[in-house]
């Protein structure tokens, strides 16, 4: 639809902006801190680009001051951070860490001192090592009472201050690159295996969310979701077909359970049938029933566009591009239900992500319709070369354009009918892109550090940083007009 007039921003509007505790804070053996299964991981040649990882990071342990700083002269209105599970409890299920928690405890405090509304992750891919090691971590329906229990910690100790959380960031991320695709940490290539794991971290998600209100009464809490709103690559019928199966096994799979606690059926039957399905245990799915969230998060990056794909002789599960090269991205399936197609129609970066500002708009209707539950952004950026020239300047404006765009579609996407709470950008700082090393920038703020070694890890704000001070700053009333 073409609105003749927008809504503005609501006067609450919760302008953002997000990390991970992983890919930016280093520290990551010490104050108590016990190893995670990235500390690990990125330990094993071969596995991240240029062997890179979080042992130092961008730092934030040590100056997470300087950045809520500049948070501040931003005038960023919320600040999505994950917490380190192994930081706060020993090996996962052992020992508080109280030096863990007063962390946490400070970071909050200056947030909040600086009118930022803290948005909590409980889980943003860094399991403790150790329950890997002691019941190999999501295959084990043990991982679902320790969760609870590290979810409730943190619910004590900072539920006075911080309204908005996030349960698990993108479960269906890092259950198929570290079960089925063999990317990320345990590495593993199972799709049965996945299915199971993915079931237990539903239930552990259930679990947290269903106990969520008794400690932080006024609080809301979701998961968030990485999505991408599935095209058909043509109008023929099998393609469409191939798009629906799409949208079912890689999102309705996840947000299905997350809202109404039951897995879609058409791909429930063709997991059964082939003997991938999870097994369910007594009063699994009235457990998934309690969990119905408060909010949708959605990480938006872009859409995909599917094709049919024949059973005999069709596309198989392919690679990642992760090294920058513009157009190394193979086509990518299941034979029999669809496989990816690059988009005629749409730019993509120079990891191949294709730039759909619309399909953000689109996937946020598709949840509304289907969910009816309000969504929070909690990411939607763009990784890029940034590059550092004279007197420290930052020239990019192609962020600028790409946050510019998305936003926009979020005022349509107001006027449609969404109730959109916020918007993160990702990233606030630089930060270690998990398998992309230092190279893929995401930032605000540029951090002087490198794949070859961590300099002096210097701040510099780029020119996006004051573009996005003054989307703040006037509640983003010119976003239609400039």
């Amino acid at each position: 639809m073409i609105h003749n007039q927008l809504k503005s921003f609501p006067e609450n509007f919760l302008w953002g902006a997000a990390s991970a505790a992983y890919q930016i804070e280093g520290a990551w053996n010490e104050a108590g801190k016990t190893p995670s299964i990235w500390d690990e991981y990125v330990r094993i040649p071969g596995k991240t680009y240029k062997g890179t990882n979080g042992d130092v990071a961008v730092d934030h342990y040590h100056r997470w001051q300087e950045d809520v700083q500049l948070m501040a002269e931003m005038g960023l209105k919320a600040y999505r951070f994950s917490v380190s599970w192994p930081r706060v409890i020993k090996n996962g299920n052992g020992e508080i860490n109280e030096e863990g928690l007063d962390f946490y405890d400070r970071l909050v405090d200056e947030l909040i001192k600086h009118d930022i509304e803290p948005i909590v992750t409980l889980y943003h891919w860094d399991l403790p090592q150790a329950l890997q090691d002691q019941y190999g971590g999501w295959e084990s329906r043990k991982v679902i009472d320790d969760f609870h229990r590290y979810s409730i910690t943190l619910f004590k100790r900072l539920g006075d201050r911080v309204k908005y959380w996030v349960s698990l960031n993108e479960q269906n991320i890092f259950i198929t690159l570290g079960y089925q695709l063999a990317l990320h940490p345990p590495g593993v290539k199972d799709r049965k295996r996945m299915y199971q794991a993915n079931h237990h971290a539903s239930l552990a998600n259930a679990k947290v969310i269903a106990d969520f209100h008794q400690y932080v009464p006024n609080g809301k809490i979701g998961p968030s979701f990485a999505y991408s709103p599935a095209y058909p690559s043509t109008s023929h019928p099998e393609n469409i077909l191939a798009a629906e199966n799409a949208e079912e096994f890689l999102s309705s799979w996840w947000m299905d359970v997350y809202a109404w606690g039951k897995y879609p059926e058409a791909a429930w039957n063709y997991l059964e049938k082939n003997g991938l399905a999870p097994e369910l245990a007594a009063g699994d799915l009235e457990l998934l029933a309690k969990g119905k969230p408060d909010f949708m998060g959605l990480n938006y990056y872009k859409s995909t566009t599917y094709e049919r794909n024949p059973l005999e002789g069709g596309v198989g599960e392919g690679g990642m591009n992760t090294s920058g090269k513009k157009g190394t991205t193979p086509e990518t399936g299941i034979p029999g239900l669809y496989k990816t197609k690059k988009n005629p129609n749409l730019e993509a970066t120079n990891w191949d992500w294709e730039i759909d500002s619309v399909g953000l708009r689109i996937g946020m209707r598709r949840i509304t319709s289907r969910y009816g539950l309000p969504i929070l952004i909690s990411e939607n950026g763009l990784g890029e070369f940034d590059k550092l020239e004279e007197n420290d300047v930052i020239n990019d404006d192609y962020r600028i354009d790409y946050i510019k765009g998305h936003l926009q579609e979020c005022q349509q996407a107001i006027a449609d009918g969404v109730d959109l709470l916020g918007y993160c950008v990702w990233s606030f700082t630089d930060l270690l892109s998990w398998l992309n090393g230092y190279q893929k920038r995401y930032g605000f703020v540029y951090v002087n550090r490198d794949e070859e070694g961590e300099k002096d890890l210097r701040r510099m704000k780029k020119k996006s940083f004051s573009w996005y001070k003054q989307v703040i700053a006037e509640n983003g009333k010119t976003l239609q007009g400039d």
